[in-house]
């Protein structure tokens, strides 16, 4: 699979299989797009026929890791936009999960007219609570997080990879086993991308984008996501115009994995209705 160059110079990876609606996938703090395996494996039956699925490590993750600018949110946005202006794509639905629906919320006013749709998964506005908005972790959590990773990264990610399911999501599910090697397989950033990324996080605040959306946009989300709180998905669509959402009750923050089959077949319909009413 290729590389393409970003503004910087900066040599960044990309997945890329299948052929018609492009689908540009933005994964998550601390993986890469390994993590849409089941969605990219999709490419020998159902989506190859119709969709073109494009997932990038973004700046400081999987093999993008030799950068120079830093991993905030304009960043990441610029990083898409080169790869847009790369591959020369438009008519776009763009998939984000977690801090990758940050960057798609972000990426709608610089690559207005080239979106055709958005699907958010278990996303937020707005990573940490404030008194305005108690749909976000506490305070004290993030910086319990931070710090747990300044003492060891590897521990502190293994036990937010457990936090990403919910209490015997995995253990019950026939690929539980396959699901937890796969995301031991992902290589995280190094200690000071990881920080930097979750600073990112912890300061963004995207809910004033939110009622510039017009985007046909679809929200999906876990009943038992500890990360994005399931009301953060409620708050996105009481926000977006005309926004749907699907909610798997006994999911927590990865549905893509744990149910890839329903989430692989709402993803083709939501990209095939969206993608027709742009041809």
């Amino acid at each position: 699979m290729p590389w393409y160059g970003n503004r910087r110079g900066e040599q960044l990876w990309y997945e890329d299989g299948g052929a018609g609606c492009p689908v540009v996938m933005l994964h998550g703090w601390c993986m890469s797009s390994a993590v849409w395996r089941y969605q990219l494996d999709g490419f020998s039956c159902s989506f190859s026929a119709s969709l073109r699925l494009i997932a990038p490590d973004l700046r400081g993750h999987g093999r993008s890791r030799k950068i120079t600018g830093h991993l905030n949110f304009n960043g990441f946005v610029e990083d898409l936009i080169d790869l847009f202006d790369t591959l020369g794509l438009v008519n776009v639905i763009v998939v984000g999960w977690s801090m990758g629906a940050q960057i798609a919320l972000q990426s709608c006013a610089e690559l207005s007219g080239r979106l055709a749709g958005m699907l958010l998964v278990s996303a937020t506005p707005r990573f940490t609570a404030s008194d305005d908005f108690p749909h976000g972790l506490a305070r004290n959590e993030a910086s319990g997080m931070r710090l747990k990773v300044q003492r060891n990264t590897t521990r502190a990610l293994n036990g937010f990879y457990t936090r990403m399911f919910a209490e015997g999501e995995l253990e019950a599910h026939s690929s539980g086993a396959e699901i937890k090697q796969l995301l031991g397989s992902i290589t995280p950033p190094e200690t000071a991308d990881v920080l930097e990324a979750l600073d990112a996080l912890v300061q963004a605040d995207m809910r004033s984008l939110l009622p510039k959306i017009t985007l046909p946009t679809l929200i999906v989300n876990g009943g038992q996501d500890k990360i994005c709180l399931p009301q953060a998905s409620s708050y996105l669509k009481s926000h977006i115009t005309g926004a749907e959402q699907i909610v798997y009750p006994v999911c927590g923050h990865a549905p893509f994995l744990t149910q890839s089959d329903q989430f692989n077949a709402e993803l083709i319909r939501f990209a095939r209705r969206v993608c027709e009413q742009n041809a």
